[in-house]
Parts: structure tokens; C-alpha cells; sequence
């Protein structure tokens, strides 16, 4: 496993433009208009072929984001190209089940697990914004911790897949399998995007995938500890994140 610290300015606030240097203007262009004619293109290809697709693609310059929630994506990936890039963010408010299902994964999936920290430990933040600033300004910690470090941790890759899925929350629901993500300037690929809980658990169930632990003691979403609660019977899949506030992201797919 490898660990890479975020290098930057931690005074920047979320609405500063200063992500990670992206590719050239004529690069870009090219990326973009690969990435709008995937999406047409693979809507109806199964998980696996989009991976395929994304690793025939990009090669090493493609990569896995995972929040350890489950570990589906990273196990399609490997199927598709073995020890394949796999970007943690270890925001330092993880509960210690997420980081044990890291371990795991590392431990027994044909993957390269790369641990992206923030550039201020959490002793640290608290030291220049005050304790607890994911209570006060939870979009500002949720960038320092997580939105910041991601855009320097996929510095230097060109595609990136992510987890998300259409039937997790009304604002996922249009999720592209392909996109472009021009605040970064990446291809951004959700392999899994028309699957359903249901297709997740026999996929896990079929392929013996690692699984927070947390999801079988009443999380159904899994952040940082902090910020996430068990949810009640019937309510929502995200509704124990950041609970009882109006938010619902925590931006690294806006």
C-alpha cells in the first residue's frame, strides 16, 4: 500500500478554483469528446465491459476511487487489468471498520491500494479552524478532508471510476456510466451506475467481495464517522449522512 500525502494551500475554500493542473487544451478537448461518446456508446455495456473498455482506454493512467463502503468496483477493476490503481481518501474521520476493510482489500484482491491524505492532519485543522469543523462548516472540512486531496491524488491519471449508482438518491439519479468531469479534467466512469442494491448484493454474494462491516449493523452508506449515523427502517439509504442538515453531497461528485 502506498501513501500520499495532498500537497497544497489549506486555506482555500470551496468555491476557489484551484484544482489539481489538468491536462493541455488540446488534451482536454480530446478526453472530453471521448468521454461524451462513451457514454452514448456504453450505456447498455455491462459493468465489466465498461472497465474494460476504460482500462483498454487509459491503460495506467486509468484508476479506481473507493470509499471502502464495499469493495465491487475495485474487484470488477481487477478483473479487467490486475493490480489496478485503487485511491482511498483517508480524511482522518474514518470509523475503524473502514480502514480494516482497506487492509483487507489490500490484503487479498489483486489491487495497488494508494492512501490519499489531506496535507493537515485533523489535530492540525482543528488547530487553524477550531475543533469539530465538520459540526460548524461541514462543506469547508469536507473539502479540505476530502474534495482537495481527491483532485491531487488523480493528478496524475486521465480516468477515474467511482461507485456511484442511479438508485442511491434522487441526485445521482441521471449518473452517467461515462462523463466528463470538467472540473477536474477527467473522464469519469460509473461502471455500476444502472445497478441496484439488489445487483450489488448478489455480485458481492457471488464473488465473495469484502464488505464494510458497518453495512450489517445498520449503516447504509458509510462516511466518516462524524458525519454518519444508522438509519432507521424505510428511511432512505443516504439519510444517515450529515443528518439533520440540508446536505447531501460531500462534493467530490458535484
Amino acid at each position: 500500500m502506498t501513501t500520499v500525502q495532498a500537497d497544497g494551500d489549506t486555506s482555500a475554500s470551496p468555491s476557489d478554483d484551484d484544482t489539481a493542473a489538468g491536462p493541455d487544451g488540446a488534451r482536454r478537448a480530446e478526453l472530453k469528446a471521448l468521454a461524451e461518446q462513451a457514454g452514448r456508446d456504453l450505456e447498455d455495456a455491462s459493468a465489466l465491459e465498461i472497465l474494460r473498455w476504460a482500462v483498454d482506454t487509459f491503460g495506467e493512467r486509468f484508476c479506481v476511487t473507493s470509499s471502502m463502503e464495499d469493495a465491487v468496483v475495485a474487484h470488477l477493476a481487477s478483473r479487467a487489468r490486475p493490480g489496478v490503481d485503487v485511491v482511498f481518501l483517508d480524511t482522518g474521520y474514518h470509523f475503524p471498520e473502514t480502514i480494516g476493510t482497506r487492509d483487507a482489500v489490500e490484503a487479498v484482491m489483486d489491487v495497488n491500494v494508494l492512501t490519499i491524505t489531506p496535507r493537515q492532519t485533523v489535530a492540525e485543522q482543528d488547530a487553524e479552524y477550531g475543533p469539530k469543523l465538520h459540526d460548524r462548516d461541514p462543506d469547508l472540512c469536507c473539502f479540505l478532508r476530502k474534495v482537495k486531496p481527491l483532485e491531487e491524488g488523480l493528478a496524475r491519471f486521465d480516468a477515474w471510476a467511482t461507485g456511484l449508482r442511479r438508485d442511491e438518491s434522487p441526485t445521482r439519479a441521471n449518473t452517467p456510466v461515462v462523463a466528463w468531469d470538467e472540473k477536474r479534467g477527467k473522464v469519469k466512469i460509473a461502471p455500476i451506475a444502472r445497478w441496484t442494491q439488489d445487483d450489488v448484493d448478489a455480485y458481492v454474494a457471488e464473488h465473495g467481495v469484502l464488505t464494510n462491516p458497518l453495512l450489517m449493523d445498520g449503516y447504509a452508506s458509510v462516511g466518516c464517522a462524524p458525519c454518519t449515523r444508522r438509519v432507521a427502517p424505510g428511511e432512505d439509504a443516504r439519510a444517515g449522512r450529515w443528518a439533520g442538515s440540508a446536505k447531501t453531497e460531500c462534493g467530490l461528485h458535484l
